[in-house]
C-alpha cells in the first residue's frame, strides 16, 4: 500500500499532517441531525423523574408510593422508596443493555443509519405505548420498546458524530450528542412544569411528546449521508470517497481515505469482534470503554436528574418548586455543555475531566454536610439552606456538564481502531445502561439507607475516577481518529501492558518515517 508502512492495527503512520479540509454545512448539518438522538435519551432522564412526582401518575400505577407520599409522619430519605417506582425509571436502561448488543452488528454490516432509523422507530412506539398506558403492564412496555431505541441510538450517533467530524474539532461535534442530552432534560423540565396543571392527564402528554424527538431521530437517519469510514469498510469506496470529498469540501482526501482503507482492509479480516477485542492489544480501549461510562454514572448525575423533583420535594420544596428547581438544574447543564464544546479541542479532554472532578467532589462534600446538619428525618430544610443546596447542586451540574457529561460519550467513540469500533461501542453504552440501571433501581433504598451520605458516597467515587483520568488516560486532542492506536504504546504505563509485537511495529515506524 502506498503512502506510508503499516502499524500494529493495520493503519498507516504520519498522515495526519496530510488531513486537508474545512468545516463545512455539510458536516455541522450532518452532526446536528444526527445528534438528535441525544435529545431522546435526555428528554426520558428528564420527564422520568417529573412524571414519577405528580399525584395522579402515583395514585393510577403506584398507589402505595401516592398514600406514603401523603404521610408527613414518614422519614424525609424514605417516602418514595419503592422497587416498583424503581422498575417504572430502571426497567428501560436494562432493555437498552440488551438492545445495544444486538445493535452492535447491525451498525456494522448495515451502517450507521440504520441503527439511527432502527432506534427512532423503537422510541416512536414506546412514546405512544407510555402515553395510552391503561395499566402498569402497558407502562412497563413502553418503557422497554424506548429502551430499545435508546439501546440503538447511543451505539450509532455518537459512532457516526466521531466519523463524520474532521479531526480539528471532533470533539467539539461529538459533543453534539451530550448537548442534544442536555436539551432534552431541560426541555422534559419544561414540559414537566407545563402539564403538572394538567390534570388529570398531564402525565400522558409528558410522556407521549417523546415521540416528537423520535420522528426527528428516524426522518434525520434517512435522509443523512453514511459515514465514508462505514463505506469503505462495507466495500463501496468510491461512495465514500464522494461523501469525504463532500464533508471536507475539498477533492484533496486522499490522505485520510487511505487511512480508511488501510483500517478497513483489518477490519474486514475481523469475523468476531466482541472475541478480538479482548486480545490484550486493545486493552486500554477495552478498559476505558468499561471505566469511561462506569465513571460518568458514578458521579451521582442520574440519581440528580432522575429523581431532582423527589430529591427536593424530600428536602422540603413544594411540588412546583421542585420541578422549577430541577428545570434550572436542567438549564444549567446546556449552558456548561456549550462551554465544553468550546475548550474541548483547545484544553484537552484530560484538564476537562480533572478540573469538573474537583468541582464535583467539592460540590458534594458541602451538600452532605448542609444536609446532615440542618435537615433531620422529619423536618424541612429551612429556605436559606434549601436555596444553598441547589446553588451547590447547580454547581456540581456545572461541573459534570463540562467534563464526564460529554466527554464519558467521546473518548469511546474515538479511540478504538475501526475492525472493534462497533463493538467498542456497544461495550461503551451496555456498561453506561447497565449501571445507570443499578444507581436508578437502588437510587431510592441507597437515599433511604445513607440519606445525607449519599453525596459522600458518589465524591468518593468522584475522586477515584480523577485519579484514573490523572495517571491512565492520555490527552486524545487532535489525534486522527483513524490514528488513535498509537497513543497507547506511547503512554508511560499502557506500553507495559502491550504485547511486544505492538510496540516493535511503532518502532519500526517511527525509524521508517524519519528515515
Amino acid at each position: 500500500m502506498a503512502g506510508g508502512s503499516f502499524g500494529p492495527n493495520g493503519v498507516a503512520k504520519e498522515r495526519a499532517e496530510q488531513y486537508q479540509g474545512k468545516v463545512t454545512g455539510y458536516v455541522i448539518i450532518a452532526c446536528l441531525v444526527a445528534a438528535i438522538g441525544g435529545s431522546i435519551f435526555g428528554y426520558d432522564i428528564g420527564v422520568s423523574g417529573g412524571v414519577t412526582s405528580m399525584d395522579e401518575f402515583l395514585d393510577e400505577f403506584f398507589h402505595a408510593v401516592y398514600e406514603k407520599k401523603k404521610h408527613a409522619h414518614e422519614s424525609n430519605y424514605c417516602k418514595y422508596d419503592n422497587q416498583g417506582l424503581a422498575a417504572f425509571t430502571s426497567s428501560l436502561y436494562l432493555a437498552g443493555l440488551v438492545s445495544t448488543l444486538v445493535a452492535s452488528p447491525i451498525t456494522r454490516n448495515y451502517g450507521r443509519r440504520a441503527s439511527i432509523v432502527c432506534g427512532g422507530i423503537s422510541f416512536l412506539v414506546g412514546a405512544g405505548l407510555n402515553a395510552g398506558a391503561a395499566n402498569l403492564a402497558m407502562l412497563l412496555a413502553g418503557r422497554i420498546m424506548l429502551g430499545v431505541g435508546i439501546g440503538f441510538g447511543n451505539q450509532a450517533v455518537p459512532l457516526y458524530l466521531s466519523e463524520v467530524a474532521p479531526t480539528h474539532l471532533r470533539g467539539g461535534l461529538n459533543m453534539m450528542f451530550q448537548l442534544a442530552t442536555t436539551l432534552g432534560i431541560f426541555t422534559a423540565n419544561m414540559v414537566n412544569f407545563g402539564t403538572q396543571k394538567l390534570k388529570p392527564w398531564g402525565w400522558r402528554l409528558s410522556l407521549g411528546l417523546a415521540a416528537f424527538p423520535a420522528l426527528l431521530m428516524t426522518l434525520g437517519g434517512y435522509f443523512l449521508p453514511e459515514t465514508p469510514n462505514s463505506l469503505v469498510e462495507r466495500g463501496l469506496t468510491e461512495r465514500g470517497r464522494r461523501v469525504l470529498e463532500k464533508l471536507r469540501g475539498t477533492k484533496n482526501v486522499d490522505a485520510e481515505l487511505q487511512d480508511m482503507v488501510d483500517a478497513s482492509e483489518l477490519a474486514n479480516s475481523i469475523k468476531h469482534p466482541f472475541r478480538n477485542i479482548l486480545q490484550k492489544r486493545h486493552r486500554p480501549q477495552l478498559v476505558m470503554a468499561i471505566c469511561m461510562p462506569m465513571f460518568q454514572i458514578l458521579t451521582g448525575i442520574n440519581s440528580i436528574l432522575f429523581y431532582a423533583p423527589v430529591l427536593f420535594q424530600t428536602m422540603g420544596f413544594g411540588g412546583n418548586a421542585s420541578l422549577y428547581s430541577s428545570a434550572l438544574t436542567g438549564a444549567v447543564l446546556v449552558l456548561s455543555t456549550l462551554i465544553s464544546i468550546g475548550l474541548v479541542d483547545k484544553l484537552g479532554r484530560r484538564a476537562l475531566l480533572i478540573s469538573g472532578g474537583i468541582q464535583m467532589i467539592i460540590c458534594q462534600v458541602i451538600v452532605a454536610v448542609i444536609l446532615g446538619v440542618k435537615f433531620g428525618d422529619k423536618e424541612e430544610l429551612s429556605k436559606g439552606y434549601s436555596v444553598i443546596v441547589v446553588i451547590f447542586i447547580c454547581l456540581f451540574v456545572v461541573a459534570f456538564g463540562w467534563s464526564w457529561g460529554p466527554l464519558g460519550w467521546t473518548i469511546p467513540s474515538e479511540i478504538f481502531p475501526l475492525e472493534t469500533r462497533s463493538a467498542g461501542q456497544s461495550i461503551t453504552v451496555a456498561v453506561n445502561l447497565l449501571f445507570t440501571f443499578i444507581i436508578a433501581q437502588a437510587f431510592l433504598a441507597l437515599l433511604c439507607a445513607f440519606k445525607f451520605g449519599i453525596f459522600l458516597f458518589f465524591a468518593g467515587w468522584v475522586t477515584v475516577m480523577t485519579i484514573f483520568v490523572y495517571f491512565l488516560l492520555p490527552e486524545t486532542k487532535g489525534v486522527p481518529i483513524e490514528e488513535m492506536t498509537l497513543l497507547w504504546s506511547k503512554h508511560w504505563f499502557w506500553k507495559k501492558i502491550l504485547p511486544a509485537t505492538n510496540l516493535e511495529a511503532d518502532n519500526n515506524n517511527d525509524t521508517n518515517s524519519s528515515a
